[in-house]
């Protein structure tokens, strides 16, 4: 009788927990059906109470309590001050934790990782977060998953909180290299990412494809991305500073040579920051490119080797190794970064010609590029004067090179401001319309010599 009463209690017990649960789960349905309508027409205040609700009692119900609590939480950060904004940045960094043991295949760690931390950073006053602490966070999310770990910002705060930690002694310089050499290669990686997918649709609108809403879209976040970290390169550059300089590295990267000399990754970064600090006249530069030559012969070590070889004005042997380090490169994107070098060294020995064909190696294999663009340009204008019988025509050269900037502009518009100026000067150094009127040649084709060997038609009046 006993046993019978007992599992009768059970029963009962069973049914009304089971009847309750299911009651929690509906109510819990009907709230995120509320808050999720809130939050797509923005009602983000009305919507926080539902969306609390279920965050508190439902926390594995759907992605979208952290993907609409984001955006919620977002909005009353904004809107709120002191402590009640403390509370709620405290609260969107727990909701990414809990997104990340809950999602974890929807929730990449790189990206909900700097997030956190980017967020702490932006508000560390407010948290009293020390860069001690701010750079470990960084450091953990960029280890746990660099994959995706991308956003610009975000790797430009971690870099330079690695430098404000070496300013402030807890850091030592070869920390800020190294971190400087991952960094500088990890948004290498992502310009190429980026460019790839931009490539994609130029070719298709090149060929008369026209693209959709989605594609329009997905072009001009392409196009957003690859300004930002050409911005934040720059920025980077910035805040290394006089760090970078021949005073630091040469006596580092000598006390280092013998433990390193055999390390192709080490000797890359070595030889590549030496070159771009403009520290190839110590002879430790040219120690650094035979080792590097002898350990990993490449397109990369053939570069420098040129390098070298320029500066001792051996420039046919020279013109060898940048050929063959032009051939040897394999990837695409990378060959496109190879010839633009060249053609920028080539371009400096005034041999024009040659550098203008790697400006447009350059553009074969990477079109969303403008660079190759304004450096034509710029030697078609260094050459106005040597290019022409007449001082019309001479001066028509301008016309031609701000045909060619414009170029870079159609294509990264990023660069607009730059290239404005470019176009700007060029056409104020070409004929005027009193110029074209008195020499009766509005629509005329000119032709213009020397290595340049194109042609230009003359604006109409």
């Amino acid at each position: 009788m006993k046993v019978f009463q007992f599992i009768s209690i059970y029963i009962l017990y069973f049914t009304a927990s089971f009847s309750f649960s299911q009651e929690h789960i509906s109510s819990c349905n009907t709230k995120l059906s509320i808050f999720h309508e809130l939050v797509k027409s923005k009602n983000y205040d009305a919507a926080y109470e539902s969306w609390y609700y279920v965050t508190k009692n439902c926390p594995k119900l759907s992605i979208a309590v952290y993907s609409d609590g984001e955006k919620i939480l977002k909005h009353k950060i904004k809107t709120s001050k002191d402590s009640e904004q403390k509370e709620f940045i405290n609260t969107l960094l727990n909701l990414w934790q809990k997104r990340i043991e809950y999602f974890p295949s929807k929730t990449p760690r790189g990206l909900y990782g700097s997030k956190g931390c980017q967020l702490m950073f932006d508000q560390k006053k407010l948290l009293q977060k020390k860069n001690t602490e701010l750079f470990k966070c960084f450091n953990t999310a960029y280890k746990t998953d660099n994959d995706t770990f991308t956003n610009p910002k975000s790797l430009y705060t971690y870099f330079s909180l690695t430098v404000d930690l070496y300013n402030d002694g807890k850091k030592t310089i070869k920390k800020v290299f190294t971190n400087y050499d991952i960094i500088v290669e990890k948004i290498e990686e992502e310009v190429k990412n980026y460019s790839e997918k931009l490539n994609t649709l130029s070719t298709r609108e090149d060929s008369g494809i026209v693209l959709s809403k989605k594609e329009l879209k997905l072009k001009s976040v392409y196009q957003n991305y690859l300004k930002n970290y050409t911005l934040i390169s720059k920025n980077i550059d910035a805040k290394l500073g006089v760090i970078a300089d021949c005073k630091n590295l040469i006596p580092l990267y000598h006390k280092e040579f013998d433990n390193y000399k055999e390390d192709a990754v080490w000797l890359k970064r070595a030889v590549n920051r030496m070159y771009q600090k403009k520290c190839t006249e110590a002879p430790l530069y040219e120690k650094l490119v035979k080792a590097y030559d002898a350990v990993a012969p490449s397109a990369d070590t053939k570069y420098f080797v040129a390098t070298i070889l320029i500066k001792k004005e051996k420039l046919k042997e020279a013109e060898k190794y940048l050929k063959a380090s032009y051939d040897l490169e394999t990837d695409s994107f990378k060959k496109s970064k190879r010839a633009y070098s060249i053609g920028l060294i080539l371009k400096t020995l005034n041999n024009y010609s040659k550098a203008r064909q790697y400006f447009k190696k350059s553009l074969q294999h990477n079109p969303s590029n403008g660079k190759p663009h304004i450096a034509i340009a710029s030697m078609y204008a260094a050459s106005a004067k040597n290019c022409g019988e007449s001082n019309f025509n001479k001066r028509a050269v301008y016309w031609l090179a701000a045909k060619e900037a414009r170029k870079a502009l159609k294509i990264n518009p990023s660069i607009k401001e730059e290239v404005s100026k470019y176009v700007s000067r060029y056409m104020a150094l070409a004929p005027s319309k009193q110029d074209i009127f008195k020499c009766a040649c509005s629509g005329k084709i000119i032709t213009i010599g020397c290595w340049i060997n194109d042609k230009i038609t003359v604006p109409k009046l």
